[in-house]
């Protein structure tokens, strides 16, 4: 086959600085240091003041002017190949079927192909397109031109290096950010696995109608499953899903005689498997779709417990999944809190319980999977089967653990988002739901964890299947010495918390300035760009989080057997809290991200302007040593023999200084570099700072005491409201 000719030349790409540190394999500081130092550094291409972008075959001529040979990982240099075709090429979806034959190369092999001529190097391409199985979707015949060498080559560099699932991450990723699929996410793999579990252990074959990146076939092939099917609107999904299939090898767990069919296309408008019943549909379909469908299929045989609405959506991918599946067969699905209470679905919530086919519903806890911001539901449905067992009652899982229990049950509560321990959540969900399916009559609730409602307990006027109102725990339910114990213990903490606050509160007088303008009147000021320009601080910013599309976990830069690094929040920061965040959530490889250490001063750089109240600014602790900075931060790392930490960050965090230094409304963006200090002696500064570190644990134990007198005053309304707990004698 003769490769086309090269078309016109495509408009350069543009990187970010950023960008630029992982094509060069050094640091954001090296990279700032090198726009600072060198008056031939390549000038910005577009972007903004703040964020600017440079032309990517300028900053690539500058490295090599320099000597600076690349040094990225051979993901990144991919990334930096797709980018150099320009946009509009199509290259990432042309290459995705060559990752299915390159997986089939020996590592001499892919040297001996990287090396050839980019002429041969491009019939060869065609060569192995063309020997596509038919498993892979393809819109039409692929072809390469010469202009594509460069990108096949880095491709095959990648799978060699970094395997083959991360080439085809890396394409996939470039493919949804030069198109239109805002908001695909995708599902984690504890997520999967769970939601795997839920199935019976004899499913031979699975359906996902919206496949996304395959996850879920493949949990489900790691459970032994041999027939696995698949449909996804956006193709290049489709593609990644059969390709992620194919690849034969231990990591992926999928058998060479496992018989794949994934497609392209809108399963609910053009099903590709219309007469399909499988014995298991594992899915995370798309949520809040107002433009599924609703006129067109008003009339579908499928909507056989109600038609659903403009609005539910996802009540129509439920009957989706029904319709798929054989006699007794099981679908597991997650859905959006919303689904499980909404007015307008209750119909059809109600005929799903009424006819048996709602089996389960398990709350999720907040971050399991995007929207992070919100719990989602897994919902277990089963066909009915003519004469089969009656299904009287329906399983409630909480999920949540602390995260749904009122205070004054526990004595404690989650305070910020802890990372999904995807063990122990996948305990407390399949230990009850394994005792429920084998002995659903006989089945005992769970304190807190799990409770068998009967269906005629849910047909009320609501329908409403939110686990949270059925498996609740109140004060009723804990014993009365139990609840009297947890009161007592929670107001000794309270005691000791308020001694800790007066004692943060202090002896010393605060004397009022002299001047009656106050003290700032004589003070010159500097901003912290001056200061940096002038050695006496280094300014770095945070990493750059995950995109919100669906895309592989970022590494996370350690050896096997290492810990995960921990990532230094925004949220983190303004609770005055270590570390908690987690490296899967950032796109910055973590080996280039800045580590934080004990004295850096970090300030929170996108806040919702209602927070500015809160704390702005903070000097890292020993806890904090080690961690990653996390996105939206900036970090200032003071020359200790010029400026002291504390007085740095307490003048930094003001509110009217950051007022001055921010732009935004809803949305309120710190510009550190605008930010002014004070120019005082070191003596001085230190005098302020032992002042500012003052506040610091004012506010934090200010905090924690209000944290604890909540959790009191609710442990005492509540055992006064159920009868647990007595008022005091009259004469006490």
């Amino acid at each position: 086959m003769t490769p086309p000719p090269a078309g016109p030349s495509a408009p350069s790409a543009q990187v970010t600085a950023a960008e630029i540190s992982r094509i060069a394999g050094v640091t954001r500081a090296t990279v700032s240091n090198w726009r600072r130092r060198h008056e031939d550094f390549p000038s910005p291409a577009g972007g903004t003041e703040s964020s600017p972008l440079y032309d990517l075959h300028a900053v690539q001529d500058w490295l090599r002017g320099r000597g600076h040979s690349s040094n990225a990982a051979p993901d990144e240099e991919l990334r930096t190949a797709l980018r150099l075709t320009g946009p509009g090429s199509g290259i990432a979806a042309r290459l995705v079927p060559l990752v299915l034959a390159a997986s089939q190369r020996t590592p001499a092999e892919l040297d001996q192909l990287g090396a050839a001529p980019d002429e041969e190097l491009v019939v060869r391409a065609h060569q192995a397109a063309d020997r596509l199985p038919s498993a892979v979707p393809t819109a039409g015949p692929v072809a390469y031109g010469p202009q594509d060498a460069a990108a096949i080559r880095a491709l095959l560099a990648c799978v060699r290096a970094a395997g083959p699932p991360a080439a085809l991450d890396v394409l996939a990723e470039r493919e949804l950010e030069e198109g239109t699929a805002g908001g695909t996410y995708q599902t984690p793999e504890g997520l999967a696995s769970l939601m795997a579990g839920l199935l019976p252990d004899d499913a031979a074959s699975v359906f996902d109608p919206a496949c996304g990146s395959g996850g879920f076939l493949v949990a489900a092939a790691r459970r032994g499953v041999r027939e696995l099917y698949g449909q996804d609107i956006l193709a290049v999904q489709a593609q990644r899903t059969a390709v992620r299939l194919l690849l034969t090898g231990a990591d992926e767990g999928v058998s060479t005689d496992s018989k794949v069919s994934i497609q392209p296309g809108d399963s609910l408008r053009t099903d590709a498997f219309p007469d399909l019943t499988a014995d298991a549909v594992l899915t995370n379909p798309p949520f809040g779709d107002r433009d599924w469908g609703h006129e067109e299929l008003a009339y579908d045989p499928r909507w056989a417990y109600g038609v659903p609405t403009r609005f539910e959506s996802e009540l129509a991918w439920v009957q989706h999944a029904l319709a798929h599946l054989r006699p007794g067969g099981h679908a597991v699905m997650v859905m959006p809190p919303a689904v499980a209470f909404r007015v307008s679905g209750r119909r059809i919530r109600a005929e799903l319980a009424r006819s048996g086919a709602l089996r389960a519903v398990v709350s999720l806890p907040v971050g399991a999977a995007h929207p992070l911001h919100i719990g989602l539901h897994v919902w277990v449905l089963q066909r009915p089967e003519p004469g089969g067992a009656e299904h009287t009652s329906v399983l409630f899982v909480n999920g949540e653990g602390d995260q749904a229990e009122p205070r004054g049950t526990r004595g404690g509560s989650r305070t910020r988002q802890e990372p999904v321990d995807w063990a122990e959540l996948t305990a407390r969900v399949l230990v009850p739901w394994q005792a429920y399916e084998a002995a659903p009559n006989d089945f005992t609730d769970v304190q807190g964890i799990a409770r068998a409602v009967p269906v005629v307990d849910l047909l009320d006027d609501l329908v409403d299947l939110t686990p949270a109102r059925h498996v609740r725990v109140s004060a009723a339910d804990v014993p009365p010495m139990e609840l009297a114990r947890q009161v007592s213990e929670l107001r000794a903490a309270l005691s000791k918390q308020l001694t800790a606050l007066s004692a943060a509160v202090g002896r010393d007088d605060w004397r009022p300035a002299e001047s009656p303008a106050g003290a700032a009147d004589t003070w010159r000021t500097a901003t912290v760009s001056d200061l940096t320009r002038g050695g006496a601080l280094t300014l770095f910013r945070g990493a750059v989080p995950a995109p919100a599309r669906d895309t592989a976990s970022a590494p996370d830069g350690r050896l096997p057997g290492d810990a995960p690094p921990r990532v230094l929040t925004s949220g983190d920061v303004a609770a005055g809290t270590s570390a908690s965040g987690t490296v899967d959530r950032l796109r910055t490889d973590p080996a280039q991200a800045v580590t934080v250490a004990a004295g850096d001063v970090v300030v929170r750089g996108d806040v919702h302007a209602g927070s500015i109240g809160r704390t702005m600014a903070r000097v890292a602790e020993e806890s904090d040593a080690g961690s990653i900075l996390g996105p939206h931060l900036h970090l200032l790392r003071p020359d200790p023999n010029r400026l002291d930490p504390w007085f740095l960050a307490g003048f930094l965090g003001a509110a009217d200084n950051i007022a001055a230094a921010s732009t935004g409304t809803t949305i309120v963006h710190v510009n550190p570099g605008r930010l002014r200090v004070p120019l005082l002696p070191l003596d001085e500064q230190r005098r302020y700072g032992k002042a500012f570190r003052q506040v610091h644990v004012l506010r934090r134990s200010a905090a924690r005491t209000a944290q604890i007198l909540e959790e009191v005053a609710g442990a005492m309304s509540n055992g006064l409201t159920v009868g647990a707990l007595l008022p005091p004698p009259a004469d006490a």
